[in-house]
């Protein structure tokens, strides 16, 4: 069975096209008697209006494209969650996609979404694409960043940004081992490319400063995997003398600690004390495990990403002031 065309809704309302076109865009004025016979004559013919066709009338696609290294990760799909409950309920959906912490691919993703011409981009950023981002921008097309920043641009950033006082929370969580009396530290980070990596590490530094230690501590440099924290563990351990104490600056590295810690038979935090800058849910199943850990809230960190984009999109904001979120997380421990 063909589709029903708006041709076909006017012919069966005795209207108009463009009658029918107000009808449903809810706008101009219709009598609501020529409403109401309009109205029966899309539900009867069960007429679907063209998504393609207000895109092209709005100079909308009523997309939003969203870019992070891992869609799996909980938290980034607690962020996309925040997003989608704000934008969804005005007739915005999401595209997602992963970068796998590779620019490249990255690079390809945005150069995609502007081919789809998404009406605005959030991005939690691989690294290593600045140019293509101020490009972007350039042309008009709302880029919110959201976890990480741009390498170039971290002061004075031209972008809307919504992101982690990272630096705080990791010299807070390093404080947090430090006063258990651990000088001996492993730090398990992510690429220095990436600002989080960046950021949390100088925390890392600055608390181990405070205290007087010379800011020399075991380091093993991962990707954000899982992989990564079962490997930085396995160096560690293999070191001459060991860390008596981890801390992970990623929550999925963080679930690699835990389960080669587990998996080598010692215990937390007896054997080696652990902190984890995000909460790692498989921690709970430890007995008595001691974990220290950053209480992120990605949720809430994707309803303000969702804010701003409205904002831009409906132009609320000039694009020559950049709004600046920063979240303050609070440590809990397991």
């Amino acid at each position: 069975m063909s589709k029903a065309t708006i041709k076909q809704v006017a012919s069966a309302a005795e209207v108009s096209t463009a009658t029918v076109s107000r009808v449903l865009n809810d706008s101009g004025f219709v009598s609501e008697e020529v409403k109401n016979r309009v109205l029966e004559a899309v539900k009867r013919l069960n007429y679907q209006p063209s998504a393609i066709a207000r895109s092209l009338k709005q100079d909308k696609t009523f997309t939003i494209g969203v870019i992070v290294p891992d869609i799996s990760n909980p938290y980034f799909m607690g962020i996309s969650r925040g997003i989608e409950d704000v934008v969804g309920p005005e007739g915005f959906q999401l595209t997602f996609c992963s970068s796998d912490e590779n620019p490249k691919k990255e690079s390809q993703l945005l150069q995609l979404m502007q081919e789809k011409r998404v009406d605005a981009v959030v991005l939690a950023t691989s690294g290593d694409n600045d140019p293509i981002l101020e490009r972007l921008s350039g042309s008009g097309i709302p880029i919110v960043l959201i976890d990480r920043k741009l390498k170039s641009l971290e002061t004075g950033s031209k972008l809307d940004q919504v992101t982690e006082d990272n630096i705080d929370g990791a010299s807070r969580l390093t404080r947090k081992l430090l006063e258990a009396g651990h000088v001996r530290i492993g730090v398990v980070n992510g690429p220095s490319r990436v600002s989080t990596g960046r950021e949390r590490y100088a925390g890392v530094l600055k608390a181990m400063k405070e205290f007087g230690l010379e800011p020399n501590p075991l380091v093993f440099n991962g990707d954000f995997s899982v992989d990564d924290g079962i490997r930085a563990v396995r160096k560690f351990l293999a070191a001459d003398p060991k860390p008596t104490a981890i801390i992970s600056l990623n929550n999925r590295m963080s679930l690699g600690v835990l389960l080669e810690i587990v998996r080598s038979g010692l215990k937390i935090p007896d054997d080696i004390a652990v902190a984890s800058f995000g909460e790692v849910e498989a921690g709970a199943l430890l007995k008595n495990p001691g974990l220290y850990y950053i209480d992120q809230r990605p949720y809430e960190m994707g309803q303000k990403a969702g804010e701003i984009l409205l904002s831009r999109i409906r132009k609320d904001e000039p694009q020559s002031e950049p709004l600046y979120e920063v979240f303050h997380n609070e440590i809990n421990q397991l």
